[in-house]
């Protein structure tokens, strides 16, 4: 992980959901050559994505709670509380797609819906 990343406020992970892992990995391996690792994430099967050894983002199988969703691409901005800034995120006005969640042995988060619609993933490093 590129260490500046972990600051608040800067985006820190992108991450596809899609319903053909093994068609994304394809495209984007060779679109852009990035370099693939297959892992788990909470018993999840999951790809990290990398650029120079670099961890820069992930591809896993849309999760069955979200529904009809079309494959999607997220971010994920560094926040020192997850909690705390999901409470701050409802306080002005926006509300919570998933809750505050660990993600275990990496850190917490959770998905915010701002006022207009938009969603965005906050993260917080494991300490």
């Amino acid at each position: 992980m590129i260490e500046a990343l972990k600051q608040p406020g800067r985006f820190c992970w992108n991450e596809l959901l899609t319903n053909d892992v093994a068609a994304a990995q394809q495209f984007y391996g060779e679109m852009f050559g990035w370099q693939m690792e297959d892992t788990e994430c909470g018993g999840v099967a999951y790809t990290t994505l990398k650029v120079n050894n670099d961890d820069i983002g992930g591809i896993m199988k849309t999760p069955a709670e979200a529904g009809e969703m079309p494959p999607m691409w997220g971010g994920y901005v560094t926040v020192d509380d997850v909690d705390e800034s999901a409470a701050n995120a409802t306080q002005l006005g926006g509300s919570l797609c998933v809750p505050p969640q660990d993600m275990p042995g990496i850190g917490r988060f959770c998905v915010i819906k701002d006022p207009q619609g938009a969603m965005l993933s906050l993260f917080a490093f494991k300490k």
